[in-house]
């Protein structure tokens, strides 16, 4: 069943937005679709703790091309929250999937930002048909990548966070100079349950502990487009290199951002990334 949130609906090769809630099997999936219905298909998977809000910026610079779709995975943003659904990763993927498949989409490129980029290479490897081309956005390739300490730890006796909590939660998913962390932001860890934010977490770390990402990547024979804002303060940039193990791969670093370029400079991201696609 499809819950419309009665925003307009795509038909031919009108751009338009819809936003909708799809009911899944073991959960409601709340999806975004945006651009014209006929270009190629995009989908941008967030990170953990974020929702398809991460991508408003982005969108806008996309659409000209590709009909771009988001979801907030199951946990996060305006989808369900369970506490007696998995949360693991290929679970994550195979709903993503299922998405695609609802909005009858047969073939699309996958944008993954940090821990979307996990869920997007789970994707290609359970619909490998179904996929076209992966691009990681400040993706660790494994666990050794992984900068320790980047955020206070809070407690359930201690949910909902407070504003400082949650500010220094944040803190490291930026690194430009000046950039102040949008208040929607904030509001998506907010509204997270404790369960789902960190069983979430948990499942990157599962899913990474198995096998790195380019050890994945390698033998899917997927174009690969590796994006790292240069000074991550989350996971060493410096690991980048790792990708480099899957054929083909290409690296884009950026200088003077952090772990989220798509928000801290959204044009030059989307440049990289249309390059690549296109």
């Amino acid at each position: 069943m499809t819950v419309s949130d009665g925003g307009p609906h795509a038909t031919d090769s009108v751009e338009t937005t819809q936003s909708s809630t799809l009911s899944l099997d073991d959960g409601d999936i709340h999806v975004r679709v945006d651009g014209p219905r006929d270009a190629p298909a995009l989908l941008l998977i967030h990170g953990s703790a974020s929702s398809t809000r991460s991508w408003d910026p982005m969108v806008p610079l996309l659409t000209g091309s590709h009909r771009v779709i988001r979801i907030d995975l199951l946990g996060h943003g305006r989808s369900a929250k369970p506490a007696d659904r998995s949360y693991a990763i290929p679970d994550q993927a195979r709903r993503a999937g299922a998405v695609l498949d609802r909005l009858e989409v047969e073939h699309a490129v996958l944008v993954g930002h940090s821990s979307g980029g996990v869920v997007a290479t789970a994707l290609a490897e359970q619909r490998p048909d179904l996929v076209t081309v992966l691009a990681l956005i400040n993706t660790g390739p494994g666990l050794n990548a992984f900068i320790a300490g980047n955020s206070a730890d809070i407690g359930p006796q201690q949910w909902p966070p407070t504003d400082e909590q949650l500010r220094r939660f944040a803190s490291t998913g930026f690194s430009r100079e000046g950039y102040r962390i949008p208040e929607e932001l904030l509001d998506d860890v907010r509204g997270m349950t404790h369960h789902s934010l960190t069983t979430s977490m948990q499942a990157t770390r599962s899913y990474l502990e198995q096998r790195a990402l380019p050890d994945r990547l390698a033998v899917l024979g997927k174009p690969l487009l590796v994006v790292f804002g240069a000074d991550d303060r989350r996971w060493r940039s410096s690991s980048a290199s790792d990708y480099l193990a899957v054929p083909g791969a290409r690296i884009e670093m950026l200088p003077g951002l952090g772990h989220s370029p798509l928000l801290e400079d959204p044009p030059r991201t989307a440049a990289a990334l249309l390059a690549f696609t296109g």
